[in-house]
């Protein structure tokens, strides 16, 4: 867990005193709502649907139990008595009122958190892998890399007002966890033969109106020379992105046009420029990044045979789902899925997160993690004290053995909420989980994500689903577009459209079809859903989707 040094905490604190005085002088009439919206943005504040809406960073998805207790605190306090846990691995309150705003943000620092760029055309959080550090696959630890690029990134003064939003994501394992390739940049940490550290650098990915496969602009860049080609990468989106048109001035779009030669040859060219006059990273501010972090102090402890533990009923299937391989002997990281049924995926109530914060302090070092699949993690548990915190979790409803399965699905907060949402999302996941709420249906049917999104901006990553749900607008009417064959990992892929769009009432029932299709064409239970799209095609789904439906 990386803990704020002088500077980060001055620099948090003078960015809430100065929110402060921007929203006295809104309120006060001193400041017109275009005046406001680019500060209010820079500090995560939108305006939603029925209320502002906060968007609290949580950087590389780490967080402490005291954290979470203070989130709780503002739940309860600020808000309706939740918080719903996002993509980006944040946090986001619904309700809290713009007045109290600047309060919310002060409780945040002391507690060395903020808002800071959780929206606006700036660089967002920065997210990772929510095994990095724990993974046995993995070469390098990039959390450090992480916490250099948030602090790089954070008042970036060339880098405040891009032409639209900016998202980077880093892994260090072999299986890509963190959807690189999804985003507008991603890094894909490795060791070249002689152990040094360097980073395969992926650009123009990204989901939203436009889904495209990030590609791959340099295979090896040396770790002392990342900053500058991110701000070389950057430079050049800055200079030639689209401003005239915000749906067109991704960077994957300025890729797409240039073409990737193109814009490797301009990057090229401004990196040469960098060299010249940016002094490389030197290695004493990576080992000062480094140093922040206070790290578990494990205990010498051997593996377990898990089969072999005394538990409660239930304890296999959830430790098959839901507990996960420790690179450290003897311990393991612990999913707690945030999709129960009756409760909108990702969402947890002031209570739940005082009950986490509890069983975080007794059983991982009192740290967690956030994914951007909207689920928490323990990342340091002893595999001897798996059973008593099954049996804690299982009576907090917070043990659903579902990581994986159909029901660990997305969810976008969609039309409830969002201002820009075309269609509700949460009634969508809410039938879905009642059809599938059956553990060995779930289980028969094997991996597969089911992503849901209420419009085409892809909060709800539909389009890298296997299954991918998007809610569009008919004459004021819900409806739904599905797409199949989507994957987040490696190898990454955007889903295909199976054909015109269903009502909100008939979804569920085709995503049972598009199930069922799948259980007939798999040659073996160890295909996946996506697996066999890839090998058939769409047509057989769609053929059965539309002569059971229309």
């Amino acid at each position: 867990m990386y803990q704020y040094d002088e500077i980060d905490q001055q620099l948090v604190n003078e960015r809430v005193a100065q929110f402060r005085d921007q929203t006295r002088r809104f309120l006060a009439g001193e400041l017109s709502e275009d005046q406001f919206r680019p500060l209010r943005l820079q500090n995560g504040l939108y305006v939603q649907r029925h209320a502002p809406m906060l968007r609290v960073a949580i950087p590389y998805g780490l967080l402490s139990a005291r954290q979470l207790r203070k989130l709780a605190h503002i739940a309860r306090t600020y808000d309706r008595g939740y918080g719903h846990f996002s993509t980006r691995q944040n946090i986001q309150f619904n309700w809290p009122a713009l007045e109290t705003v600047p309060d919310i943000l002060a409780e945040l620092a002391t507690v060395q958190m903020h808002a800071i760029q959780t929206s606006g055309n700036c660089i967002r959080n920065i997210t990772v892998d929510h095994f990095a550090g724990l993974a046995p696959d993995e070469l390098v630890n990039p959390l450090a890399w992480a916490e250099l690029l948030r602090q790089w990134s954070t008042f970036h003064p060339e880098f405040a007002f891009l032409p639209r939003k900016f998202k980077i994501a880093i892994s260090g394992a072999t299986q890509d966890r963190a959807a690189l390739l999804l985003h507008d940049i991603g890094l894909q940490a490795v060791k070249a033969p002689d152990g040094a550290i360097g980073f395969q650098v992926f650009v123009g990915g990204g989901m939203g109106r436009t889904p495209i496969i990030g590609q791959e602009i340099e295979p090896f860049v040396e770790a002392r020379d990342l900053l500058n080609y991110l701000e070389a990468i950057l430079r050049v989106y800055n200079l030639f992105g689209r401003r005239d048109n915000k749906y067109k001035a991704r960077i994957k779009i300025l890729v797409r046009e240039l073409g990737l030669n193109e814009f490797r040859s301009r990057v090229e060219e401004e990196f040469e420029r960098m060299q010249a006059t940016h002094p490389a990273l030197p290695d004493a501010e990576i080992a000062r990044i480094e140093s922040r972090f206070i790290r578990p102090a494990h205990k010498t402890l051997f593996n377990l045979d898990l089969a072999g533990l005394e538990a409660a009923p239930g304890f296999a299937g959830w430790s098959k789902r839901n507990v996960h391989a420790h690179r450290q002997s003897g311990y393991a990281a612990v999913s707690i899925s945030l999709k129960r049924n009756g409760v909108p995926p990702g969402d947890v109530t002031d209570a739940e997160m005082e009950a986490i914060a509890d069983i975080a302090e007794r059983y991982s070092f009192g740290l967690l993690r956030v994914t951007h699949e909207q689920n928490l993690v323990l990342p340091d548990v002893e595999q001897n004290q798996l059973p008593a915190l099954y049996a804690e979790l299982k009576a907090l409803r917070l043990a659903e053995p579902n990581i994986g399965l159909i029901t660990n699905m997305i969810a976008c907060p969609g039309g409830d909420f969002c201002s820009l949402a075309n269609a509700v999302s949460l009634p969508i996941a809410q039938d879905l989980f009642e059809r599938f709420d059956r553990l060995d249906y779930q289980h028969e049917i094997g991996e597969l994500d089911l992503n849901i999104s209420g419009c085409i901006n892809s909060c709800g990553h539909h389009h890298v689903g296997h299954i991918g749900i998007l809610g569009v607008d008919k004459a004021g009417e819900c409806w739904y577009q599905i797409t199949i064959g989507g994957n987040q990992g490696s190898p990454a892929s955007v889903g295909k459209i199976i054909g015109p769009s269903f009502k909100q009432e008939e979804v569920a029932g085709v995503v049972e079809q598009l199930v069922k299709t799948y259980l007939k064409l798999r040659e073996s239970e160890a295909e996946r859903f996506v697996d066999v799209v890839r090998r058939t095609g769409i047509t057989p789904f769609k053929e059965a989707v539309y002569a059971d439906s229309h």
